[in-house]
């Protein structure tokens, strides 16, 4: 091993591949996407070099603005949601009966289709013979909401499949990190009569701090670029009540053909993204200190 490590062409070799990966599937999409930018182009034929008119555009664009609200929104309520994977995961940390089969039941949406699980929530959420109209219906309700045809509540109800698809995600990585608390010191807290509420507050929280930043991380970066679930269980409607800055980028490039203005709005996306993740590092960075 010292050997390989001591000869440079070796470590080369070793590194190379992984290097050129990355930046192929990811550096050089996101200098294209900033080219195509600056283009207008319709996906064929010539393209015509237009300069920033694209950017000029995207941020005079409302509906861009709108869309990049509705992520935010859903970014918020991922964030949030981390609150009951955490509580969850507490409970199954905790060695109740029947902590195995809940957690296989939590990984089950993981392993379905995003358009599998709109198909069932457009489903549960039908007008008419769904699942909570029905039962609505049974305690005496009889205006029952149209979920996903309301523009006030189609983008609240869609929250709420994108926390169950990801649920087992979040539950199985605070778990594994909870069962890795060093339990010398739950039973000293034990011992000087912390109760189970103390213990998870003062002990296993702050010492998981780092894996739940990550999750934080990757929680809002995911909502602002989630794109599938919204696109097929609404389209971004009713109206523009549920378009989300992926949807309105996939209508401008693959419904428009706009290619030009659809990378404008994906490398928007990009620097949202950046400069979202730079923030909450300092923030926690700053919590810290």
């Amino acid at each position: 091993m010292k050997n390989v490590m001591s000869n440079k062409t070796a470590i080369v070799l070793y590194v190379l591949p992984s290097l050129l990966l990355v930046l192929f599937l990811i550096y050089i999409p996101i200098v294209l996407t900033g080219y195509y930018g600056l283009m207008d182009w319709s996906g064929v034929g010539q393209m015509k070099f237009i300069g920033l008119e694209n950017y000029k555009k995207l941020i005079h664009d409302k509906l861009f603005w709108e869309s990049t609200w509705h992520s935010v929104l859903l970014a918020i309520f991922s964030v949030l949601s981390l609150v009951g994977y955490l509580i969850v995961s507490l409970v199954l940390a905790s060695k109740i009966k029947g902590a195995n089969l809940f957690r296989k039941i939590y990984i089950i949406p993981m392993l379905m289709s995003s358009v599998a699980i709109a198909q069932l929530w457009i489903k549960i959420f039908d007008p008419m013979n769904g699942l909570i109209n029905s039962l609505l219906s049974m305690f005496g309700i009889k205006d029952t909401p149209l979920w996903l045809a309301d523009p006030d509540m189609a983008l609240y109800a869609i929250f709420v499949p994108i926390v169950w698809q990801y649920a087992g995600f979040y539950i199985i990585i605070i778990y594994a990190a909870l069962i890795n608390v060093p339990q010398e010191l739950i039973e000293a807290a034990r011992i000087d009569g912390a109760n189970a509420f103390q213990i998870a507050y003062k002990i296993k929280v702050p010492l998981i701090s780092g894996v739940l930043k990550v999750l934080t991380i990757l929680a809002v970066v995911g909502s602002l670029k989630y794109f599938d679930l919204i696109y097929v269980m609404t389209g971004g409607g009713p109206g523009h009540a549920t378009e989300v800055i992926a949807s309105y980028m996939y209508k401008e490039a693959f419904g428009k053909f706009n290619f030009g203005y659809g990378s404008a709005i994906g490398f928007g996306l990009l620097i949202i993204s950046m400069g979202t993740t730079w923030m909450i590092q300092k923030m926690l960075r700053t919590n810290k200190e």
